[in-house]
């Protein structure tokens, strides 16, 4: 029986060093046909491979939901695989995607995690580590390296996100309106239309990350901002106490500190609760070597006080400015 074309839409500004990268790990995808739709601000030149099916749709300078959406409209495949031009999959992507939304009509979306690349400067690497770190993640280091089984889930990132195309335009694509947070209402629109959302660990791309100062912190602080919003307006998947953790954690760590001020006492405890959370952090965070432990440590707690500010924020805020 014949395979069902998949089209891989990416959006990008340029083309750029990732992109470049990437292209010979679609050449090696163990999975056929697929075709590959860029989606640049303007027109690219550039041939990127010869033996792959790839078209280049300029958009303007829009968004990456307006692109994904473009790429969606001018995709001839059955199954659309979003990704980021930061990426780039692993072999076995697309046939490991593919078996699983082909094995049921129920089955809307699939999608896996994003792994940090090992070849990632030591300041991507530690954005990476905390990531995966238990006591970062608050259950959701899934999403950044393979673990579990496969299972339903309500809520995947769109740089490893594989949806079938009919089930894509039946719920209207991405919301554009928000960004980030458009793969978080299309995961949504997935599930209020009766289709299951699955994760696999066996569907994985590789993923570069931030750098730890300023981009890491920019990009968590955008990610609160948005969920602490979304609890308020989509609390069917955003309002979920391990997003919630970490503002009650910011509040702690300001009282506890204002406590001991008043009455000195306090401090051994404070002390004491504040040993265990960088015990806990050193133990369980990622990392190869000691020191990257204790970095990673300190950038897990720098990290859940940023999260729990802006999510604050944006569960005040009224509305949100793309």
């Amino acid at each position: 029986m014949s395979r069902p074309l998949v089209s891989v839409i990416i959006p990008l500004k340029r083309f750029n060093h990732y992109i470049r990268e990437a292209i010979p790990y679609y050449e090696r995808l163990d999975y056929h046909p697929f075709e590959i739709i860029l989606l640049p601000d303007e027109e690219e030149k550039e041939a990127l491979s010869q033996t792959l099916d790839i078209r280049i749709f300029p958009s303007g300078p829009v968004g990456p939901a307006e692109k994904r959406d473009l790429g969606a409209q001018f995709a001839r495949g059955s199954i659309l695989a979003f990704t980021d031009d930061d990426a780039y999959p692993d072999p076995q992507w697309l046939s490991q995607a593919v078996d699983i939304l082909t094995s049921s009509d129920e089955v809307g979306a699939v999608g896996g995690p994003g792994v940090t690349p090992p070849s990632d400067s030591l300041s991507q690497r530690l954005s990476g580590y905390i990531y995966a770190s238990l006591w970062m993640s608050g259950g959701y280091r899934k999403r950044y390296i393979p673990v579990g089984d496969l299972h339903e889930d309500y809520d995947l990132p769109s740089v490893n996100l594989i949806v079938k195309k009919k089930v894509f335009e039946m719920v209207g694509g991405f919301d554009s309106t928000y960004y980030p947070g458009e793969d978080t209402k299309l995961c949504l629109a997935i599930k209020e239309a009766g289709y299951r959302i699955l994760y696999s660990p066996q569907v994985v791309v590789w993923h570069h990350r931030r750098s730890l100062f300023p981009h890491h912190f920019r990009q968590i602080a955008n990610y609160a901002l948005h969920r602490g919003f979304f609890a308020k307006h989509y609390p069917q998947t955003s309002l979920k106490l391990p997003y919630l953790l970490p503002s009650f954690f910011l509040v702690g760590v300001g009282c506890g500190w204002l406590g001991g001020i008043v009455y000195s006492p306090l401090w051994w405890v404070y002390g004491g609760i504040m040993a265990i959370y960088f015990l806990g952090a050193l133990l369980f965070g990622a990392g190869r070597t000691p020191l990257e432990r204790v970095a990673t440590a300190m950038g897990i707690f720098a990290s859940h006080l940023t999260y729990g500010w802006f999510f604050l924020r944006g569960l005040f805020t009224k509305e949100l400015k793309r």
